[in-house]
């Protein structure tokens, strides 16, 4: 191995390194606790180090957002290939969007630690892209299919996501736990609301 991927290597493991220090800071502190100085000591390198590979703190987090996505879009498209029909399409997705929040509470935070993202950083992050393209096509097939053709397709996948985080945000502040029956009630009538509401 020459010198120089040698250094690429090398600077690809500090990087890998600073991220699982931070994800590690993450699920013991929040991410609302994470500092590039916590990072650096727990990597035992110095400041600039971390500066070396990321302009600051929100780069860090934004890889993790990243990640989290990445791990999220996974769910769904294993969700969306349990059935052809797009109802089922969008209600399986619903519910793996919701065990995913649930089981890894510390992605979902640091994925929507800043709220809702815009459609310019959508546009910005191919997984936050992909993420909307897996949910967009069973609402353009059902709207297709519809009486309702005339329907926006890009406002009912933003209704879907806000009142789908809205539910598990309200529950994460709340610690439902205890309540499953009840959430299970509540997701469920937030999807045949949704998906009747397309058809018409």
């Amino acid at each position: 191995m020459g010198i120089v991927e040698r250094k690429i290597r090398q600077k690809e493991e500090i990087r890998s390194s600073i991220l699982k220090a931070a994800w590690q800071l993450v699920i013991e502190e929040g991410w609302q606790a994470l500092s590039i100085r916590k990072i650096a000591e727990a990597i035992e390198y110095s400041v600039p180090v971390i500066y070396d590979h990321f302009a600051n703190k929100e780069a860090i987090l934004l890889e993790l957002t990243k990640q989290g996505f990445r791990i999220l879009n996974d769910e769904l498209v294993k969700a969306k290939k349990r059935s052809s029909i797009p109802e089922k399409q969008i209600e399986a997705m619903a519910y793996s969007y919701w065990e995913f929040a649930f089981e890894n509470k510390a992605y979902y935070q640091v994925m929507y630690g800043l709220g809702m993202p815009s459609c310019e950083i959508v546009n910005q992050i191919p997984e936050l892209s992909t993420f909307s393209a897996l949910i967009l096509q069973p609402i353009k097939d059902l709207i297709a299919a519809s009486k309702n053709t005339a329907a926006d397709p890009f406002l009912k996948l933003h209704t879907f996501w806000s009142m789908l985080h809205g539910l598990i945000s309200i529950n994460m502040m709340n610690n439902n736990q205890g309540k499953e029956e009840l959430n299970q009630m509540v997701i469920h009538d937030f999807i045949t609301g949704f998906i009747s509401g397309i058809k018409g």
